[in-house]
Order: structure tokens, then C-alpha cells, then sequence
């Protein structure tokens, strides 16, 4: 078994990974919900992932259509791990190897696109034009990440600042990995040729397998598919259904657009706007843990919490709690709008969740330690709350897309609500 919480930490954004590796018994259900259906609408489902052999606890997945822009020429790509922590589309080169995607160059270079994590893991490779298709949406001719090695030099210590390379299926636990948070572009004008200064880590030439970074045009940056559909291109909406303790597998669906159909309106969702950095404040435990975020690509609940003990760092889930028995817990979150909601949560002992139930992808009390000490206290500790997938499973979650235009009543984006 392999667990793995990821968001991608580009610019503005914040991420967490864990990695954990086990076997054991599992039960034997597996959980459903009467899915939506039309044009927007995504299957998604929490299975396990595609690494045959392998279970990536708190994983969703998806395919995606890739096609050579304006022609037939396609592929789907499944075990696609949706993301609301991040912007844009990354795959696998070894995934696509016979698409052929024609690849971006500036002055006759290829532009290479990384992007790190918080454990130091990263990704690297070409940034390619396709056109992304999902239900009966298509985004067309929009920059994605391939993601593979490069042939005759080594990825630069820029991007790679000594960490892992997860370059592969079994590294990745998916096929890719679809951003589909609250920005358009994964950098944005940080990475604007407009921006002056030195360019940040997240784009590069290598002429002579030399490489820097370089600025790239936010029109042709990675792109969150969805703002590039015709219609329902102002946000998604993932809904699972609830889970009690461990199951087998769910699927539920990613419905594309906010206030566009009848299948996506907002109805008595509370809407909670967020800062710049897409940050709200979520009430724990007497803190007020201004940097939270909420992230289908995280698969548990991380905070700051030390009372509750950690597993041990020789077990087989040492970055996550281990309590001695369930804690039920809760936490208020507060939007800058000043819109309030309280969510109910328990921890369980990851070791015996994931000893008891081996084959099972999807545990609904699995959380971990996110950093130590008082978020008064600068930097001594997190102050984020990181309401992964368990936080998806029984609700409606909206994730509205920043500078795409919103409902009548609604605020301006970026806001997420549920």
C-alpha cells in the first residue's frame, strides 16, 4: 500500500506529501452514489489508483483525453489524480509515448516546466500543446507538463534541490495529475515576461543542456483546463459520497461550472472567500490557523496537533497519527467574508487502518501532524489546516476559479464553498 498527499507547490500555493508502504487484511464493500449526469459531468472514483499491486489510500482519479491540437489523433489516460490544490494537467511521457504532442519552444528551445513538493520530491519535463477533453468538455490547444527525464543532461538543482524525482507510475502512484484548483495558470505573472527580475523556478530553457529559468507568457503557461472549456469554465465541483471508517472503493462525480447548469448550482452551500494565496482560517484547538486550504490532492487531514501521538517513524505510516483509540475533534472555518461552518472530524490509528484493511482505498478518519507549535509563535510551527480528501466524502465542494466570471449574488472568485 502507498499513500500520498499531494498539492503541487508552485508558486503561491502550499503542498504536503506523504509516502507509506503496507499490506494486510481488507473489508469488503464497496460505497456508490447516484451520480449527475450530463455534458460537465466527470466520472471520478477513489479505487486504489493505477500502480497494479499497489494502494494509494485517499486517492480520486479520472481519464483524460489527450489529443494532437486540431486533429483525431487521441489518447485516454486514466488513474489521472484530481487536484484542487494545483493548476494544470501533468502526464506521464511514458503514458503518452505514441501521441507525439508537439512541444513548445522559445528561439528553437524546448521549454521544460518543474514543479516541487514539500517532502522535496519534484517533476520535470516538456510543456506540450494538446487539446484536453473530459465528459463533453474541450479545452483546445492548451500547454500541459510531460513529465520525463531529459536525454543528455541532468534536470538543474533548481528544480531538483536534491530531492526525488518522481518520474514514474510507481513513483507517482498515478498517470498523472490533474490541477484543477482556484488559479488559471500554475505561476501566473510571477512567470510573466512583464514580472522584470530573475524568473522563478518553474519554467527553464537548457540550450546545451545549460539551463536556467526563463519567463513564459501567462497565455501559454500550464493551463487549468477548465477555464479553456467553451462553457462551464468558472470552477468545479467534486462530490463524493459519505463514508463510514474504511471502504473498499467510491465513485462520485467532478462536475465542471458553478451556477451553469441545473446539475451544479450552489443552492445553500456556505461560500468562504479566500486570501491571495487561497488561504482561510480554520479555528483549532484555541488557534487560529490562518493559512488553511481545502485539497482534494492531500489524502488525509493535516494539522497541527501534539497531543495526539504520531505513528512511530519505523512503522508503516510514520508521517501520519497513531492515537491510541478513534479522537473525534472539531474545527470552525472562517472565510474573509467572515462566513462561518463547523466540521466534525475523527483520527484513527493509521497503522491499524491500513494493517486491517490492506486492499481497502478509503479511509475517512486517516489525518497527520502538520508541523509543531503555536502558529503565534513565528515560525515555530503550521499554521495551516489541510482538509484533504476525507473533508470531500458526504459533501458538495465548489472550488470557483480566479478571474472567471461568477453567478449573480456570488462573490467574485477565487471562493470555495460546501
Amino acid at each position: 500500500m502507498k499513500g500520498l498527499g499531494r498539492a503541487a507547490a508552485i508558486v503561491g500555493s502550499t503542498a504536503l506529501v506523504v509516502m507509506l508502504a503496507g499490506c494486510g487484511g481488507s473489508s469488503s464493500h464497496n460505497s456508490t452514489t447516484a451520480n449527475p449526469t450530463g455534458n460537465n459531468v466527470q466520472a471520478i472514483a477513489v479505487d486504489g489508483g493505477p500502480v497494479a499491486g499497489q494502494i494509494y489510500p485517499n486517492g480520486v482519479f479520472t481519464g483524460v483525453t489527450l489529443c494532437a491540437p486540431g486533429t483525431s489523433t487521441c489518447q485516454t489516460v486514466n488513474g489521472v489524480l484530481v487536484d484542487t490544490g494545483s493548476f494544470g494537467l501533468r502526464i506521464l511521457g511514458s503514458a503518452i509515448s505514441s501521441l507525439g504532442l508537439p512541444q513548445l519552444t522559445t528561439s528553437g528551445n524546448t521549454i521544460y516546466n518543474c514543479v516541487s513538493f514539500v517532502d522535496g520530491s519534484f517533476l520535470w519535463g516538456p510543456v506540450a500543446q494538446a487539446d484536453v477533453k473530459m465528459a463533453g468538455e474541450v479545452a483546445s490547444k492548451i500547454s500541459v507538463h510531460v513529465i520525463e527525464d531529459p536525454t543528455g543532461f541532468n534536470v538543474p538543482a533548481a528544480c531538483s534541490n536534491g530531492g526525488t524525482d518522481e518520474d514514474s507510475l510507481s513513483a507517482l502512484g498515478a498517470n498523472g495529475i490533474l490541477g484543477v484548483g482556484m488559479d488559471p495558470q500554475d505561476c501566473g505573472s510571477a512567470c510573466d515576461p512583464s514580472a522584470g527580475g530573475t524568473a522563478p523556478p518553474v519554467y527553464f530553457t537548457c540550450p546545451n543542456g545549460n539551463c536556467s529559468t526563463a519567463f513564459l507568457a501567462v497565455g501559454q503557461q500550464l493551463t487549468n483546463p477548465v477555464v479553456k472549456f467553451a462553457t462551464d469554465n468558472n470552477g468545479v465541483l467534486i462530490q463524493l459520497p459519505s463514508v463510514n471508517g474504511v471502504s473498499a472503493s467510491l465513485t462520485g462525480s467532478m462536475i465542471f461550472g458553478i451556477g451553469t447548469q441545473s446539475n451544479n448550482s450552489i443552492g445553500s452551500a456556505t461560500v468562504f472567500t479566500v486570501n491571495s494565496f487561497h488561504n482561510f482560517t480554520t479555528n483549532f484547538n484555541s488557534q487560529a490557523l490562518t493559512d488553511s486550504f481545502v485539497d482534494s490532492g492531500s489524502n488525509g487531514l493535516f494539522f497541527p496537533d501534539g497531543s495526539i501521538a504520531q505513528c512511530s517513524s519505523n512503522s508503516i505510516a510514520p508521517d501520519f497519527f497513531c492515537p491510541s483509540s478513534t479522537t473525534n475533534l472539531s474545527a470552525q472555518n472562517v472565510g474573509l467574508n467572515n462566513a462561518q461552518k463547523t466540521v466534525n472530524f475523527s483520527v484513527a490509528n493509521a497503522v491499524t487502518l491500513f494493517q486491517s484493511n490492506g486492499n481497502d482505498a478509503v479511509f475517512s478518519q486517516l489525518g497527520g501532524p502538520n508541523g509543531t507549535g503555536s502558529c503565534s509563535m513565528q515560525n515555530s510551527g503550521a499554521c495551516s489546516f489541510d482538509w484533504g480528501l476525507p473533508f470531500f466524502y458526504g459533501r458538495m465542494v465548489f472550488s470557483s476559479i480566479d478571474g472567471q466570471a461568477q453567478p449573480t449574488g456570488l462573490p467574485a472568485a477565487p471562493w470555495w464553498a460546501y
